[in-house]
């Protein structure tokens, strides 16, 4: 069985015992999270949201909470001795998957 779920305007899909990590959640390591905005539930029964499904929530457990690798960014224009560099480093939340509800 697996699902797909949106959170920080973003879609993953998902099965029971996955470890995502999702955009920054304010939730302690160790509390469970229900994500009730899914899309798509396949199992005995296939669910398609229009466009989310009604009474489905998938339950996870908040594993960590840290920063993704640099991403590096730069502006150039030749001839005129201009460049800019900057770096960035996006939070996340890492969340294990303990339950689909359809």
């Amino acid at each position: 069985m697996f699902a797909v779920v949106e959170t920080g305007s973003k879609q993953y899909m998902v099965k029971v015992g996955d470890r995502i990590r999702v955009e920054k959640l304010p939730y302690e390591v160790g509390s469970e999270v229900e994500l009730d905005r899914v899309l798509f539930v396949s199992g005995d029964v296939v669910k398609v949201g229009d466009p989310l499904i009604s009474g489905a929530k998938v339950v996870a457990k908040v594993v960590a909470h840290g920063r993704g690798k640099k991403i590096i960014g730069m502006k150039f224009k030749r001839r005129k001795n201009y460049r800019r560099k900057w770096g960035h480093r996006q939070w996340y939340t890492e969340l294990e998957i303990v339950d689909i509800r359809a």
